[in-house]
């Protein structure tokens, strides 16, 4: 098997270090990241500039963009083969709900899947970095049983509780939750007297019920969302056209 890893939190983050430590026994990987924290950034692309490729000493490639751009250049730039997957992640922090449109861990894996890729993005639930070394075991059963078992091309959001391995539930499937809207943003003033703003928190869970993603890691369990990128309010379609009629 041939893997491409990528990430948004930069090609020194210890979440990115641990996944392609734990994929490299079972395939041939490439690791393709920010050189940054690029949390939030969605699907963007960088247009406006051109962009920079950089190698570490470890072998990992290292992009001045996002980590859409970093799949996109990998797999029309840099990899002389197509990868059998891509994997994104391990993210600090967990993607779940409302969160999926502004991850840049989601939208790595979603640049892969707009290849015709499988792909899946693997998060923690907690910002602290705890029981990664359980995470990245997830990671690896998870990519072995998906990539067996599931139609391809796919895209799954996983979601992992900080939890020692043994105490992690079994892997369940889920549906994206809701929050409440973002708290307000956050006002302050530069030395010179410019205003500022910081982007408040993200809302609380408002959607949190049974078998959504909110309520499997709340129950210790490994929540896995499958995702789909039509937009398409199919419901609407029919009222639309009598609308325009």
């Amino acid at each position: 098997m041939r893997i491409l890893i990528s990430n948004d939190d930069g090609y020194l983050a210890p979440g990115l270090i641990a996944l392609a430590e734990v994929l490299e026994p079972i395939a041939e990987i490439v690791v393709v990241a920010p050189d940054s924290n690029r949390s939030a950034c969605s699907n963007s692309l960088t247009l406006q500039r051109p962009l920079s490729v950089s190698r570490a000493a470890n072998g990992f490639y290292f992009c001045n963009g996002t980590p859409s751009d970093c799949v996109h250049i990998a797999l029309t730039g840099i990899l002389t083969w197509k990868p059998d997957l891509i994997v994104s992640g391990i993210n600090q922090g967990q993607n779940m709900g409302d969160d999926t449109l502004y991850s840049g861990t989601v939208a790595a894996a979603t640049e892969g899947f707009l290849f015709g890729i499988p792909a899946i993005a693997f998060s923690q639930v907690d910002k602290d970095w705890k029981e990664l070394d359980s995470a990245a075991r997830i990671a690896l059963e998870t990519v072995e049983r998906l990539y067996d078992s599931m139609p391809k091309p796919f895209l799954m959001n996983v979601n992992i509780p900080n939890r020692p391995y043994q105490d992690l539930k079994r892997s369940v499937a889920t549906r994206l939750g809701r929050r409440h809207q973002s708290e307000g943003v956050v006002k302050m003033q530069d030395p010179f007297g410019h205003e500022l703003f910081w982007i408040g928190p993200a809302g609380r869970a408002k959607d949190a019920g049974e078998g959504t993603d909110f309520h499997a890691v709340e129950n210790g369990h490994v929540s896995i969302t499958p995702l789909q990128i039509d937009l398409t309010h199919a419901a609407l379609i029919n009222d639309l056209a009598k609308g325009l009629e």
